[in-house]
C-alpha cells in the first residue's frame, strides 16, 4: 500500500515561524535521509490528521508531492498536542528502493474465536506483542503481519519465528531471541494467579499492620 502526500518547501524556520503556520492549518516538517540534504516542508495540517488515523500509514510508503517532482518516504516521528487534535510537528525519511528497510508493522490477531483454547477450553488470549520489527525492499512492505490463531490450544502460545511473513519478508531478530508473540492462558491458571496475587497482598498488609497497644 502507498499514500499520497502533498508538501511544499519551508523557507521560514523557528519557532515564531512554526507558530505562524499553525495558525495558517499548516504543520512544519523535516524530510531526510538519502544523498540529499535534510529539507524543511511544510503540509495541510486537516490533510495530514485525516492520513494519520489510518493505522496503515505509519508503515507504509508514501508518496510525497513536493515542487515539481515525488520522494517515495517513510513517517518516522510525529509529535501532537498533549490533549488536542493539533500535529505540531512531522519528520519523514526518504527511501531508497534499491536498499534494505527496518520498519515496525502492526500485527494483526484473526481467528481467535476459532482457537481450540478458547471454543474449549475457555482460555484469554495474552498479546505480548502488538508490532513487530521487520527487513525488505520498499517495494515489499506489508501495512501489517497477520497472526492466525486458529489451531491455538490453551497452553500453546507463537513466537516471532512462527509467523508467516510474505514473500521477501523477514523479521529482525538478534541472535537466538525468539520472543514471543501471542499465547492462550487457561482461564484456570489466570484465576489462581490472581487469586494468588490478592493472598500475597493480603499477607503483606497483616504483616505491615502495627501490634495493637498495651493497657499496661
Amino acid at each position: 500500500m502507498q499514500f499520497e502526500l502533498n508538501a511544499q518547501a519551508r523557507v521560514q524556520q523557528g519557532s515564531g515561524a512554526s507558530r505562524r503556520l499553525r495558525r495558517a492549518n499548516k504543520v512544519p516538517g523535516i524530510l531526510y535521509g538519502g544523498s540529499s540534504v535534510p529539507e524543511r516542508i511544510e503540509l495541510d495540517h486537516n490533510e495530514l490528521l485525516l492520513a494519520l488515523r489510518k493505522e496503515a500509514f505509519h508503515s507504509s510508503l508514501i508518496s510525497l508531492r513536493l515542487g515539481d517532482g515525488e520522494q517515495t518516504v517513510l513517517l518516522r516521528d510525529v509529535q501532537m498536542h498533549a490533549y488536542r487534535p493539533l500535529v505540531l510537528h512531522v519528520d519523514f525519511q526518504r527511501v531508497d528502493a534499491s536498499r534494505l528497510l527496518h520498519q515496525l508493522v502492526p500485527l494483526h490477531f484473526i481467528n481467535a474465536e476459532l482457537a481450540p483454547g478458547i471454543k474449549q477450553g475457555d482460555g484469554v488470549v495474552s498479546h505480548a506483542m502488538t508490532e513487530i520489527d521487520v527487513a525488505c525492499l520498499p517495494k515489499d512492505l506489508p501495512a501489517f503481519i497477520e497472526v492466525d490463531l486458529k489451531d491455538l490450544k490453551a497452553g500453546q502460545s507463537l513466537h516471532v519465528s512462527q509467523l508467516v511473513y510474505p514473500e521477501g519478508v523477514k523479521p529482525v531478530m538478534h541472535g537466538s531471541d525468539d520472543p514471543l508473540v501471542v499465547s492462550i492462558t487457561a482461564k484456570k491458571a489466570v484465576v489462581e494467579e490472581t487469586e494468588g496475587d490478592a493472598a500475597g497482598g493480603e499477607a503483606a498488609a497483616g504483616a505491615a499492620a502495627p501490634a495493637p497497644a498495651s493497657d499496661a
